[in-house]
C-alpha cells in the first residue's frame, strides 16, 4: 500500500493559516443563517450558496495540498487556486453587500437578527480573509508564475463574474429582448463572456501552449476587441434603456425585482467591466511588448 507523504508545511505556512480562516468563517457564517432559517427566498439562496462553495473548495485546496497529490493533477494548481481565490473574493464580496442589505433592511431585534448581523460579520472577514490570499499569491514584477495569478489574469476572473452579474439581472423579464440595441449589447456581454472564460479554462487545464497561434498576442488583440465592444454597449445600452422612461419609478422603493433598477444595475456594471478590460488591455500590452525577459 502506497504511503502518503503528507505536507504538513503548506499548513503552518501563511497562505495555509489564511485558508483556514476561510474555512472557519464561510462555515460559521452559513451555520448562523441556517441555525435561525434566515435565508428565504432567491437572494438567500444565493448568500448560502456563496458560503458552502468556498468552504467546500477552500476544504478541498487544503486536504489535496495536505496529502501532497496537488501538483500531480493534470492541471495548472497555481493558475487553479489564483482563479478560484479571485472568484471567491468576489462572491464574499458581493454576498456581504445582498445579505445585510435584504435581511437586515429597516433594523430588527432579538436572537434570529443577532445571528443575521453576525453571519454578516462573518461574512466581511472572509472576504477579507480570501482577498489577503489574492494579495498574497499575486505575482509580483519579475516573477515566472501562472497567468492567472498575473493582474491580466486576476481581471480575467473579475470580467467574467461581472459579466455574470450583468446576466442576472437582465433574467429580469428578459430586458435584453426589448429592442434591437439592448440585444446587440446582451451579444456583446455573451461573446465576451465566452472567450473571457475559455482562456481561464485553457490556463487551468494547461492548453494554451497547443494553440496554432501566439496566446500573448491574441491577449492583445482580444482585448482591443472587448474593449471597443463593451464601449459600444456603453453608449448603446443607457440610450435603449432610459429613452422612454430616464426617471425611477416610485414603485421601486417597494419592489425587490424592479425594472428599472435592473435596468440601471446593467448599466453600471457594463462601465465597471469596460473599464476592467482597458486596465487588461494596459497591463496585457505592458506585459508582452514593455517588460524584459529575465
Amino acid at each position: 500500500m502506497p504511503v502518503v507523504d503528507m505536507n504538513y508545511h503548506a499548513m503552518i505556512a501563511p497562505l495555509g493559516i489564511i485558508r483556514f480562516f476561510q474555512i472557519f468563517l464561510s462555515c460559521t457564517a452559513f451555520s448562523l443563517v441556517a441555525s435561525v432559517n434566515a435565508y428565504n427566498g432567491s437572494y438567500g439562496a444565493w448568500c448560502m450558496f456563496t458560503w458552502i462553495f468556498c468552504f467546500i473548495v477552500t476544504v478541498f485546496i487544503v486536504l489535496l495540498e495536505l496529502i501532497g497529490v496537488c501538483h500531480k493533477l493534470p492541471i495548472s494548481w497555481e493558475d487553479f487556486t489564483s482563479a478560484f481565490s479571485m472568484l471567491a473574493t468576489l462572491m464574499i464580496f458581493t454576498t456581504s453587500i445582498i445579505y445585510p442589505s435584504v435581511y437586515l433592511k429597516g433594523g430588527c431585534s432579538g436572537h434570529i437578527c443577532a445571528c443575521m448581523g453576525s453571519a454578516t460579520a462573518m461574512s466581511i472577514l472572509c472576504f477579507l480573509a480570501y482577498a489577503a490570499e489574492v494579495g498574497i499569491t499575486r505575482a509580483k514584477p519579475g516573477e515566472i508564475s501562472g497567468f492567472l495569478s498575473t493582474i491580466p489574469g486576476l481581471l480575467k476572473v473579475f470580467e467574467a463574474y461581472v459579466a455574470c452579474l450583468i446576466f442576472s439581472l437582465l433574467d429580469n423579464g428578459h430586458l435584453y429582448n426589448a429592442d434591437p440595441g439592448r440585444q446587440w449589447c446582451m451579444a456583446v456581454y455573451c461573446i465576451c463572456f465566452i472567450i473571457t472564460t475559455l482562456i481561464i479554462f485553457l490556463t487551468i487545464g494547461r492548453l494554451l501552449a497547443s494553440l496554432p497561434f501566439p496566446f500573448e498576442k491574441f491577449l492583445i488583440g482580444y482585448n482591443v476587441l472587448a474593449v471597443l465592444m463593451y464601449l459600444s454597449a456603453a453608449i448603446v445600452w443607457p440610450i435603449f434603456s432610459f429613452r422612454n422612461n430616464n426617471s425611477r419609478p416610485t414603485q421601486c422603493d417597494s419592489v425587490p425585482t424592479c425594472t428599472w433598477n435592473s435596468l440601471l444595475g446593467a448599466t453600471f456594471l457594463t462601465y465597471i467591466n469596460l473599464i476592467a478590460y482597458i486596465i487588461d488591455l494596459v497591463y496585457s500590452t505592458k506585459m508582452v511588448f514593455f517588460t524584459t525577459p529575465a
